[in-house]
């Protein structure tokens, strides 16, 4: 299988990442995973979102082991596999919903204690003026609610007086202000049970208990057997596993069917991990669940596997297994119901035209050679093939030429990577996409009328002027007699090929100084390149490019200001000399060194200009600003070069931390995401749906899930004042679940 592993990477101590996994434990899985026989590819998701989303679309995974533990707020064990879900992508684990609720332990207790299911007495509390534990008996521990890997539990955390407990409560909500759960401390030792769905035996998969031991040494100096952060954290040596528990096999038995009946009410799945807490009585009382356990190299779970003959790439396959098996991945190209999507290996046609003729110009900037200068050389196009590849990807060649039609129709395809710049006409970079659309094959890119204006400069101009954005005035002419506009107020003009890219017929006389010499230029870009020439006011100031990703909604990259470093030339353009040979006449700084403000006017005029024409995927705008700080839009190209270390997108790129690879990946992206949309309505034209399926089953479970701890919070508050020791029900105080946990 195409397996992505998802995880956050610890990279500092701090507590804010000590649920994060480290370098270690991610090189273990991945090693593990990769033994196994899978293909796998890691996927670091503490950046954005979106970016996470492309390349997981790239990458198209039959399955993905999800470790990600999310970075804020009370959902976020549930950010990714509700991604995943949206995403239509099978994931290890646990999903969204039972995520959401092991998180938040006051509403996990709620729900089990309707089961009978033995808990400490506790309270929850957000505010220090809901606080009311008389019922409880001391001591108490104080713990945040919404937190794992026992953060905010040390030493300090028990109380056993009012007075304390009010003391802690508040100093915990000062850090924890989503607040705290007051529960009563049973004097014992801590068991974990372990849970591996795909294990056959009499527990549906619950291990055998196992329990953590503290070094003598250590525990003396602890006025508490509590498996604290301290010990999780910084004094994990002094902890070892003993597996299996130092506890009778009829104890063992009875916590192991408690945990079989705590998974059942709570839908785990796959794997999980339960602690106890066995009084000194031998007593067990359930503490918490955790849904997406630790896998680091050590964890009990190991341990508890071992038991039952598996050792760590057993684990490992067993979490695969179960997940493989409940998305009937090898059976069945339906998931969870849903229109069958491909996943894995894509056909990838790669369109492009080749660079067989070498531009050039002279060293005063004249050109001499530039009628394929928008094509690409063997060597980006095989930089691009291997980067699709490297996804996993099958690439087929397609060279643009007189042929392709009869190639495109007797090929099978899934997508195409379109680079292809066509052969001639304004409308050339529409013809490989126009020809894809009457095919129905999906490719990268923008659309043909997208690509058809952009290429004309000055109609991209009026579209982009009409949505608000400055643009130079300007104007065609196209014999080079034609009056001049009286928009223009004086000189310097420039002059360029309206329909070109690539800096193509912009050199150093490109700016004009008098009419005569703009008509001069005029008739010799209408003579060369047969078309009209653009004349437009010359914009002093700092010149920038913007790339922005993604479709609806882009992405935009940090900006790049290219700075021209000779300080005797009056009014410098970015000429196709340029772009030909870095010279020392100009600079990149990416990104660009700019004020919060003006840097926010930038993106907002890039991500505008984008949408005003209508780009998709993926595009590179120029923009000129003047010396008040005013933002003109010069051009748009939505076929931009993807030279490795050498085009601007690839620069800009590289400034924003995304390697080549990326790149490439987060460009076809959203074609596969289309690739994938066609085929469920292609599905669903074959196989219409049935009627109108019930209740949305995660909303229902959770409607039908609080309704029942509301009631049990009801009568236990009720019951509270004539409350036995350990009973399993609440303790007085608690608060009925807030109406936004029922949302």
């Amino acid at each position: 299988m195409r397996i992505a592993l998802t995880y956050n990477l610890r990279l500092s101590d701090t507590e804010d990442e000590a649920e994060f996994d480290t370098q270690e434990t991610v090189n273990t899985l991945a090693g593990a995973i990769e033994r196994l026989g899978h293909r796998l590819e890691r996927f670091e998701v503490s950046g954005p979102a979106s970016r996470t989303v492309a390349r997981l679309e790239a990458y198209s995974p039959d399955l993905i082991f999800n470790t990600a533990e999310g970075r804020r707020g009370r959902f976020r064990e549930a950010f990714y596999p509700a991604l995943f879900d949206e995403l239509g992508f099978a994931y290890t684990g646990s999903d969204a919903y039972a995520l959401a609720l092991t998180l938040d332990k006051q509403l996990t207790k709620l729900i089990l204690s309707k089961h009978g299911i033995r808990t400490p007495g506790w309270q929850y509390v957000e505010k220090l003026s809901e606080l009311a534990v008389e019922g409880l008996h001391f001591p108490v521990i104080v713990k945040p609610n919404f937190e794992g890997s026992s953060k905010g539990i040390t030493q300090d955390s028990v109380a056993e007086t009012l007075e304390q407990v009010r003391e802690k409560v508040a100093k915990a909500l000062e850090k924890y202000p989503a607040g705290v759960l007051v529960e009563e401390y049973i004097r014992g030792r801590d068991l974990t049970v372990p849970f591996l769905a795909s294990v056959d035996n009499d527990y549906d998969g619950v291990l055998t208990p196992v329990e953590y031991v503290i070094d003598p040494e250590v525990s003396a100096g602890r006025k508490y057997a509590i498996y604290d952060y301290d010990l999780k954290t910084r004094r994990e040596k002094a902890v070892t596993v003993r597996a299996p528990a130092d506890i009778p096999p009829k104890m063992a038995e009875d916590v192991r069917k408690m945990a079989q009946k705590i998974l059942q009410v709570l839908d785990c799945r796959d794997l999980g991990r339960l602690d106890f807490r066995l009084s000194d009585a031998g007593v067990p009382y359930f503490l918490e669940i955790n849904a997406l356990p630790s896998l680091e190299p050590g964890a009990g779970i190991y341990s508890a596997a071992e038991l039952e003959g598996l050792h760590l790439d057993g684990v490992i396959n067993s979490i695969i297994q179960s997940a493989a098996k409940r998305y009937k991945i090898r059976d069945s190209s339906r998931r969870q119901g849903k229109p069958a999507r491909k996943s894995g290996p894509l056909r990838v046609g790669f369109a492009f035209n080749v660079k067989r003729v070498k531009p050039s110009a002279t060293a005063t900037g004249e050109t001499v050679e530039d009628s394929e200068a928008e094509y690409d050389s063997p060597n980006t196009l095989q930089a691009i093939r291997e980067a699709i590849a490297s996804w996993g990807h099958e690439v087929i060649d397609l060279e643009a030429t007189a042929e392709l039609p009869t190639v495109l129709s007797s090929t099978p395809l899934d997508i195409v990577f379109n680079i292809a710049e066509g052969f001639k006409g304004r409308n050339r970079e529409s013809q490989v996409p126009a020809m894809l659309e009457l095919l129905d094959i999906p490719y990268t890119g923008s659309d043909p009328a997208t690509l058809s204006l952009a290429l004309d400069k000055a109609l991209a101009k009026k579209i982009v002027r009409q949505a608000g954005i400055l643009t130079p005035n300007f104007q065609l002419m196209v014999t080079g007699k034609e009056r001049l506009n009286k928009e223009f107020t004086g000189f310097p003009l420039i002059v360029k090929p309206v329909a070109e890219g690539s800096s193509k017929g912009v050199v150093t006389k490109s700016v004009c100084y008098s009419e005569a010499e703009l008509r001069d230029v005029v008739k010799e870009i209408a003579g060369k390149y047969q078309q009209p020439a653009l004349i437009e006011e010359y914009i002093g100031g700092r010149e920038f490019t913007v790339g922005l990703l993604g479709e609806r909604r882009p992405r935009v990259l940090p900006p790049m200001e290219i700075v021209f470093l000779d300080k005797a030339e009056k009014n410098p353009v970015y000429s196709f000399q340029h772009k030909l040979d870095w010279t020392d006449r100009i600079r990149y700084d990416v990104p660009a060194k700019l004020e919060p403000s003006l840097l926010e006017k930038l993106r907002t005029a890039a991500r505008n200009s984008f949408m005003a024409l209508g780009c998709r995927d993926v595009a590179r705008i120029d923009f000129r600003m003047d010396d008040k700080g005013r933002i003109y839009f010069i051009e748009c190209n939505p076929l931009p070069g993807l030279t490795p270390g050498w085009s601007d997108l690839v620069l800009i790129a590289q400034g924003s931390g995304m390697d080549y690879r990326t790149l490439i990946g987060e460009i076809m992206a959203p074609a596969i995401r289309r690739y994938k949309e066609r085929e469920a309505r292609r599905a669903q034209t074959e196989h219409p749906p049935g009627p109108t399926p019930p209740l949305n089953k995660v909303v229902q479970r959770i409607e039908e899930q609080t309704a029942q701890a509301n009631a049990a919070a009801a009568a236990s508050a009720a019951a509270a004042s004539s409350q036995a020791h350990g009973n399993g029900s609440p303790a007085l105080g608690e608060q009925p679940v807030r109406p936004d946990l029922k949302s």
